[in-house]
């Protein structure tokens, strides 16, 4: 496995300008596509409900990821609290919503990656990281300083703002972004955001362009590339057909597409009645063939 990304920029000193750069836009927040102009630094809240600090829910090595995060040892999952979508239907909502966990400094979370690297994990695997680029980036400069060396996993929700994602080119190795929703009325009436599709296209582009398709090595394991999440809910909500062609015409058939079977209802999901209920099977079937026709030849 070839070094980290960010290695590189951690020895020219151009890792620590990027965690400048990203502070800088904590206040106004202006992180994410919301821009919601909360002064961060001085402690008000944003819409995802932090304000300087990052708060951690937990921190270990997790199983239940893609298989080409996970191999023998595990995905070094860092699960942060607060989120900038707010889906009524969270499956961790407690974290999201909720915003359960301990607000943590930079050394202390330098100190968490180390401690995961120190356990065997494969990857660094930041879960719900968008709303907290600058405090990551903090962190990252301590914990590059003092040996961390693992690839770094970016596991967000999709929706996120292009000019952010560029302060992270050279730094991320592996992509991992959800794309939820193809119709917009639906993406404002789940997660109010009344411009998803567009913004997470974007956010899908520059990601790929920034390290194309994933690259699994001789182990299994992923090194580097864009690993899309797509979660089939009921009632064909999601816009599963549409989503998979923009994948394979827009980015690339070879694509590596985790089509996701798992949804239930959680959260807030009662008050929708087409999320009351799981998903069938026949619908999540359907959507795989969907995802055949579009073209895409890597499907998980």
């Amino acid at each position: 496995m070839g070094e980290a990304s960010y290695l590189s920029l951690y020895r020219s000193g151009r890792l620590k300008e990027r965690a400048e750069a990203a502070h800088a836009l904590l206040s106004p927040c202006r992180l994410c596509p919301r821009q919601c102009a909360a002064d961060r630094l001085s402690g008000s809240l944003g819409f995802c409900g932090l304000g300087r600090q990052a708060r951690v829910a937990s921190a270990a090595p997790h199983f239940g990821e893609e298989r080409p995060l996970v191999g023998v040892h595990g995905s070094g999952t860092i699960f942060f609290s607060g989120c900038n979508l707010g889906c009524l239907f969270c499956q961790n909502d407690e974290l999201s919503h909720a915003r359960e966990g301990r607000d943590t400094g930079p050394e202390e979370l330098a100190r968490t990656m180390l401690a995961l690297q120190d356990r065997g994990c494969h990857n660094l695997n930041l879960v719900t990281p968008t709303h907290l680029v600058p405090q990551i980036l903090e962190a990252l400069v301590i914990a590059s300083g003092l040996g961390l060396s693992l690839p770094l996993v970016y596991n967000c929700g999709g929706y996120e703002r292009v000019e952010t994602l560029r302060l992270l080119e050279g730094v991320i190795d592996i992509y991992m972004p959800d794309f939820k929703f193809w119709d917009n009325a639906w993406a404002q009436r789940l997660c109010g955001v009344p411009d998803y599709r567009e913004r997470t296209s974007e956010a899908l582009r520059e990601m790929h362009r920034q390290v194309g398709d994933l690259e699994i090595d001789a182990h299994g394991l992923a090194v580097r590339g864009l690993l899309v999440r797509h979660l089939v809910m009921p009632g064909g909500i999601a816009g599963s057909a549409d989503i998979f062609r923009f994948l394979a015409r827009t980015l690339s058939r070879d694509t590596y597409v985790n089509v996701m079977d798992q949804y239930h209802p959680c959260g807030k999901a009662w008050k929708e009645p087409l999320l009351a209920r799981s998903l069938y099977r026949e619908e999540y079937q359907s959507a795989l063939r969907e995802a055949r026709d579009a073209g895409l030849r890597r499907l998980d």
